[in-house]
């Protein structure tokens, strides 16, 4: 998907390094700098796609069933749910993600590029949350990928930096760093778990709300670790659809499932909370191949 994107005509160069293209009916910015290759969607301020150079596969997974369309959510990348997670009301997990941000600022240097995007509400957003807010979404892509979420205001809200990785077969993944509580969406129970790491046999949907600060994804058959480094968080949802929902999606392929895992930073037990002027966090940093002691 990366050489997709990449290959998109330029409709507005940026600087050398950046440009704006068209990805179906939305606008999205490309970055082919030494460092990395990326993009990022103007609709939910949403990495698509991040590869440091050096890396022989993607660090992020996007399906190539999305739609891109204005509204509809892009299945992969880093979504940004807010300022709700999961389907406790419509739209699911939150309008953040389905709607245009506006392009603030940029920056690059010999280490990578620097974009950051923000959100404030209008009578849109109103009509799905009754509250005055500025959302500032701060992306660095370069050796990592990093992702902050800012918010103003004076309200409560969960969110979770949705994060689809690629490994090579959800068979030979496990994950480390977890915690050993987690409420689990699929059986609606709370347990504690005596696994040090979650393994994959079919459909997952967990939430653990004591993880450690940095979960690790291991993949044997890409031969890689990702390390995900969470900020400012309570909660790491990791999910997986398996391969019958997967079948059912239309902006997911039938076999899917076999490529992409999602662990997630997320506020869900702890939620956002704002007052005025000083502002709430999220964030995460992601690196490829990290030594592990």
């Amino acid at each position: 998907m990366i050489e997709r994107l990449l290959a998109l005509p330029v409709t507005s160069p940026i600087t050398p390094s950046l440009s704006q293209r068209q990805m179906g009916d939305l606008p999205v910015i490309v970055i082919d700098h030494p460092k990395v290759r990326a993009a990022v969607s103007f609709q939910g301020a949403q990495v698509l796609a991040w590869q440091p150079a050096g890396s022989e596969q993607p660090g992020l997974w996007l399906s190539e069933n999305s739609a891109f369309t204005p509204g509809v959510a892009i299945r992969g990348g880093i979504p940004i749910c807010w300022p709700w997670f999961g389907p406790v009301q419509a739209p699911s997990h939150g309008f953040a993600r389905i709607m245009q941000w506006e392009f603030t600022a940029h920056n690059e240097n010999e280490e990578g590029v620097f974009l950051t995007f923000t959100l404030r509400d209008s009578a849109e957003t109103r009509k799905l949350w009754p509250h005055e807010f500025t959302l500032i979404a701060r992306i660095r892509l370069g050796d990592t990928c990093e992702v902050e979420l800012e918010a103003y205001g004076q309200y409560q809200a969960t969110a979770a930096l949705h994060t689809y990785f690629t490994v090579g077969d959800i068979a030979q993944v496990s994950i480390s760093g977890l915690g050993q509580h987690l409420l689990d969406n699929l059986s609606q129970r709370e347990e504690y778990t005596e696994e040090t790491k979650l393994v994959f046999n079919g459909r997952t949907d967990r939430i653990y709300t004591e993880p450690e600060q940095s979960t690790y994804i291991h993949d044997k058959k890409l031969k890689r670790h990702i390390e995900v480094v969470h900020f400012h968080h309570s909660d790491v949802v990791c999910w997986n659809p398996g391969a019958a929902l997967s079948a059912s999606m239309a902006d997911m392929p039938d076999d899917g499932y076999k490529t992409m895992v999602c662990a997630e930073s997320a506020r869900i037990n702890r939620p956002m909370a704002p007052q005025g002027d000083k502002p709430s966090h999220l964030s995460v940093r992601i690196r490829l191949n990290p030594k592990i002691g």
